[in-house]
This record gives structure tokens, sequence and C-alpha cells, in this order.
């Protein structure tokens, strides 16, 4: 935003009564302070890419048959109706998001969720089934 918008905008809370500062640049420097403490760049586009990975239906059965089990790409393919392309794309997409690894074994590549993400998709999920539960339909 142009430093001039920037401006217009401080002298508005500062009018308003909602600039806790007599000077409107210290209050600038706070709010970005805040900004980059609680929502940085770097952690906002690491959960952004996780976001996308798992913002589709066969990325997200993937997940859901990894954490029943390893499986090698072909099975995978098999279970949901995939060519091996699409498969490896999404896979691919995953694996690029932190959300599975590929171990090779013999001619095969398996994947497997990771642990630690593993535990986040399914408090992700829980809040899903929350958010779409009746109870909540009615709000």
């Amino acid at each position: 935003m142009p430093k001039q918008k920037i401006n217009e905008r401080l002298m508005r809370l500062v009018v308003s009564g909602l600039c806790p500062y007599e000077d409107p640049s210290k209050y600038e420097e706070e709010l970005k302070e805040l900004a980059d403490t609680v929502a940085g760049v770097d952690q906002a586009e690491k959960q952004c890419k996780i976001f996308k990975a798992l913002a589709d239906v066969h990325r997200l059965r993937i997940l859901k048959l990894l954490e029943v089990r390893e499986m090698c790409v072909c099975e995978i393919m098999i279970a949901l109706g995939l060519t091996q392309p699409t498969a490896s794309h999404h896979l691919g997409i995953l694996e690029n998001a932190g959300l599975i690894k590929g171990r090779k074994e013999g001619m095969g590549l398996l994947q497997d969720c990771k642990t630690r993400i593993n535990a986040n998709f399914t408090r992700i999920r829980q809040r899903a089934r929350h958010l779409n539960s009746p109870a909540q339909a009615s709000n």
C-alpha cells in the first residue's frame, strides 16, 4: 500500500481515538511488528502450501488411505481409480507440502503419511466434521 494511503488510514485512527499513541508512526510500527510476530510471511507461505495441498478431493482421499497404511503408487491408483500420471502428480504435491514421504522398497516407491502432519490433519478433519454437524449447519 502506498505510504500516502497508510498515512490517511493512520490519521483516521487518530481522529477516531483508536490509535493509542500521539505519534501515529509508533502505532504503525507496533501493527507491523504484531503482523510479523503472529502472521509472518514465511510461516503463512508454508501453511498456504499445506492448505493448497489439502484442497483437492483426490489428495484428501490419498491422505486418508495413507493414514491406514503405507501404499505404493499402484495401490493408490487402483483404490481411487486414478491413472499413474494423476496419482504421481497428487503424491508429488502432498510430498512437496511435507504431508507424506516416500521410501524405496524393491522396485516400487512406498508412500506414508508423516506422523507429525498426520496428527495435525486429524485435528483439521475433526474441525471440519464439527463445522458440518447439524447443530453448526443451523447457525
